[in-house]
């Protein structure tokens, strides 16, 4: 997993228009991500390098589990899975605070998809 808190949201490249079908998702591959300071990758465009630069420098967390693992995600946290091998996942919403957190951002952040200045 790649988990990463709401005010990180302006560089994970999340599609913020609300009627794009992929809002509130990223377009990124983060698994591209250890390819930028390979030499040998020159294919990679130069739009999706750019966000991936961008999205390194988030404060995200990078954790692996294992077999009978749980991984609590806080409400509205970016996270985006990789799996080492056939795998399966089950969540559930368990609610979002009001009040504002100066490490995570608030209600704002994750509407608005931007840099919380908490």
């Amino acid at each position: 997993y790649i988990i990463a808190p709401p005010k990180e949201c302006s560089k994970l490249g999340i599609v913020t228009a609300a009627r794009h079908p992929a809002h509130r998702h990223s377009l990124l591959n983060f698994a591209h991500i250890s390819l930028l300071d390979n030499p040998d990758v020159l294919s990679m465009p130069e739009q999706e390098r750019a966000w991936l630069e961008l999205a390194r420098e988030s404060l995200a967390i990078e954790t692996v589990l294992k077999a009978g693992e749980v991984l609590y995600i806080p409400s509205h946290w970016f996270h985006y899975i990789v799996s080492l091998q056939k795998s399966a996942q089950c969540n559930t919403r368990s609610g979002m605070p009001d009040k504002p957190n100066h490490y995570f951002g608030g209600r704002d952040t994750v509407q608005e998809c931007k840099e919380s200045s908490y």
